[in-house]
């Protein structure tokens, strides 16, 4: 069983999914959404419940923990690394979570944002999944985590371009990614993304 906890924070307030017995030392991953679904928080929390693992985790478990903050309505991820970053330190004390295994994703704007945080912090990240978001490829050198990354490659909001070329930058860099340019698909990747395949991926890492 899952359980699902809608939460008011000072930094951000979040969507929790969690195994029904909590115990100390649990993986967890964080999602951030995307524009469109920033709010205020309150009744507009739901909105962040709907796109990424909510639907995997409606249907699905894992012996994970699963936290999705909320961006303000006048802001975006990127200009919020700092408190993101504040944010997930906060719930892994909270949680008492396994240090070693503390996953990023996040969706279009929230794929920028995941990016740009694991390119702040590196060693807080032991694999990150950016889905339909671009990054800084000039970075690649940062990235020390293994990476899975998504994007369509008719996707007509976050040119395909993007993921294109931090997938060459991180090619160049010798680092350790996956990168799945899914054909004919438009800005919904994660419609094809958030499933088994990926949340098991995260999770073995």
């Amino acid at each position: 069983m899952i359980r699902k906890e809608y939460t008011e924070n000072e930094i951000f307030s979040y969507v929790e999914y969690s195994p029904e017995k909590m115990r100390e030392g649990l993986p967890v991953i964080f999602q951030l959404h995307g524009a469109g679904e920033r709010g205020n928080g309150r009744d507009e929390l739901h909105l962040v419940d709907v796109h990424g693992f909510s639907e995997f985790l409606k249907e699905n478990d894992r012996e994970c923990i699963v936290i999705m903050p909320q961006c303000p309505e006048d802001s975006f991820w990127t200009a919020r690394v700092e408190s993101i970053l504040r944010f997930i330190e906060e719930k892994i004390e909270l949680y008492k979570v396994d240090k070693s295994r503390v996953y990023l994703t996040g969706i279009s704007m929230g794929g920028y944002g995941t990016w740009l945080t694991a390119m702040a912090k590196p060693s807080l990240f032991r694999a990150i999944a950016p889905v339909c978001g671009g990054g800084m490829p000039w970075n690649a050198e940062r990235v020390t985590m293994p990476v899975w990354m998504f994007h369509g490659d008719s996707d007509g909001v976050v040119n395909v371009f993007f993921s294109d070329e931090m997938a060459e930058k991180l090619t160049e860099a010798k680092k350790d990614f996956r990168y799945t340019r899914l054909p004919g698909v438009g800005h919904n990747a994660w419609d094809y993304t958030y499933d088994a395949e990926l949340i098991d991926w995260l999770l073995s890492k």
